[in-house]
């Protein structure tokens, strides 16, 4: 605290005050008591009048003298909290650096072999050059974080990810599409019987973000597109393939529950073969393999049996779809499935085993939905599934799905038709019926090495009218009339490095119509993709 000095004004004040009371005393002690006309004598009226002078004088220099002292203990007050705060901020960085010489000592690990002394001398380099060390990592570690990062609306991260992929095919016979065939059809005489393409419209992009904590759940979401949705009426058309959503969604997962809500492959029949030549379209579409990709929410939750099985539950709603097409509308209309005024229901309960060759899963699913096809007609769309992925041993794995049910056109069965009929729709007195379905898929991957592996893939979809005079024609949404569609192939993929694969397939094509026809078709690719 600032010590205090008295000023002039007050010094000479107290002067005064002083010698005034020094005059009176001596005035009064000096007086002699046999002398009453020396006392009595009058006092000049000059004495008075400086008298009078000096006292108001010494009035001001007081009120002068409590204002400064008044002004004195103000700023000692504030420099009194002044140093409070000063002692407080010295307290804590006392404290900090306590702190900080703990960490570093116990991060230290080459003692000093020398004296107390030495010895902090040698601990206190080690820290400096373990501390710069330090720095550097993390700025290297800064930059590559910054090179790599994806601009976003959010302080959540976002990562870039996709597949650039090359196909180059050759084709013997007909199918429904050159490039992406799921079935073989009657040849036009006008046509050759082979042709040879390239395409890379079934690259994928893609981003995923991680969100934030709700409820003691980690959240994401990721988004998926290529450029499979279509050629443009232009010349050339082929090589500008339209971008199309594959899939999208969020995820909320805790540790035994998640949940999911967006556009992917039904979660009661997850597994597809594995090929480059069919990405756009998983492999054996339409030859056994269930899938579309399709707006669902649904709730899966993990039960741990032992430390090495577990078992999982899957129960949601997904958009009834019919296997209608969209008929190139601006505006969407509601599809049979979505007509209906509900959603379809699907649930799935799978059993998970830990191995040495890898984990083994077996699952059973179920799947309603009702359709409506106008004028009251309703039909009830259902399915049973399995799934099994086995492995065999270190280098050789089978997987596979079936399933048998009705009206599973919206899924890719029976030639993504869900119904068969008596007549044309639009008339009232045309009978409706679910098109009955069973099919399914199976592969054979044989793993040669860490780089090269082998897989041999066989699919079949079979559906029949149900009843004599009844047909597919009459549904009139995609015009074929598929009773069973039978695809097989064998490729080779080999990953020359982590992000980049070759991969040479051959497919075989059948197809029968309800009515007679039988119909063949080959397919060999060439494929190379790069994943970013």
């Amino acid at each position: 605290m600032r010590s205090y000095r008295p000023t002039p004004s007050l010094l000479k004040a107290s002067g005064l005050v002083a010698a005034f009371l020094a005059a009176g005393l001596t005035a009064r002690g000096q007086a002699p008591a046999t002398s009453p006309k020396a006392s009595e004598t009058p006092q000049p009226a000059g004495s008075l009048t400086e008298l009078q002078q000096q006292i108001q004088a010494l009035s001001a220099e007081l009120r002068d003298m409590r204002a400064e002292v008044k002004g004195a203990r103000s700023e000692a007050a504030a420099l009194s909290q002044e140093l409070g705060h000063t002692r407080d901020e010295l307290t804590a960085l006392k404290n900090d650096l306590a702190a900080t010489r703990h960490q570093t000592a116990s991060q230290a690990t080459v003692p000093s072999p020398a004296g107390p002394a030495a010895h902090a001398g040698g601990t206190t380099e080690d820290r400096v050059s373990k501390i710069e060390e330090e720095q550097q990592l993390l700025s290297a570690k800064v930059d590559d974080q910054y090179q790599s990062k994806v601009e976003s609306g959010s302080k959540y991260r976002v990562r870039l990810s996709g597949m650039a992929l090359f196909n180059a095919f050759t084709t013997r016979g007909a199918t429904d599409s050159f490039d992406l065939p799921q079935s073989a059809v009657a040849r036009d005489p006008l046509q050759p019987n082979g042709a040879f393409g390239a395409t890379l419209r079934q690259s994928i992009l893609g981003l995923d973000v991680s969100g934030p904590e709700i409820l003691g759940a980690k959240t994401s979401a990721d988004i998926r597109a290529d450029f499979a949705g279509g050629f443009t009426a232009t010349p050339n058309g082929v090589t500008a393939g339209l971008v199309r959503l594959r899939t999208a969604g969020l995820r909320l997962d805790w540790q035994d529950t998640s949940v999911v809500a967006g556009q992917y492959t039904p979660f009661f029949s997850p597994l597809s073969p594995s090929s480059l030549a069919s990405v756009a379209y998983p492999a054996l579409a339409s030859s056994g393999n269930l899938w579309v990709w399709t707006p669902q929410v649904y709730v899966e939750h993990r039960l741990n049996l032992s430390e090495n099985s577990s078992v999982s539950f899957q129960g949601g709603i997904l958009d009834g779809l019919a296997g209608e097409s969209a008929g190139g509308s601006y505006y969407r209309y509601p599809q049979a499935g979505e007509r209906s005024g509900q959603p379809a229901y699907a649930a799935r309960m799978a059993w998970t085993r830990k191995s040495q060759a890898g984990p083994l899963s077996v699952g059973v699913g179920g799947y309603y939905e009702r359709q409506s096809w106008g004028y009251y007609r309703t039909v009830d769309a259902w399915a049973a599934t399995a799934d099994w992925s086995l492995p065999l041993s270190h280098w050789l794995a089978l997987t596979g799905e079936f399933y048998h049910g009705r009206a599973l056109g919206g899924l890719g069965a029976a030639g993504e038709q869900s119904i068969a009929t008596t007549g044309p729709l639009y008339d009232p007195q045309t009978v409706v019926r679910g098109l009955n379905s069973t099919g399914g898929w199976a592969q054979l991957k044989f793993i040669a090495s860490e780089k090269l592996e082998f897989n041999s893939a066989f699919g079949e979809d079979f559906s029949i009218p149900p009843d004599v005079g009844y047909s597919t024609a009459g549904a009139g949404y995609t015009g074929t009339t598929i009773g069973r569609n039978e695809s097989a192939f064998f490729n080779s993929i080999y990953h020359l490095r982590s992000n980049l694969m070759f991969s040479v397939e051959y497919r075989r094509l059948r197809t029968a119509e309800a009515q007679p026809g039988l119909f063949s078709a080959n397919q060999v690719s060439v494929s190379a993709a790069t994943l970013f």
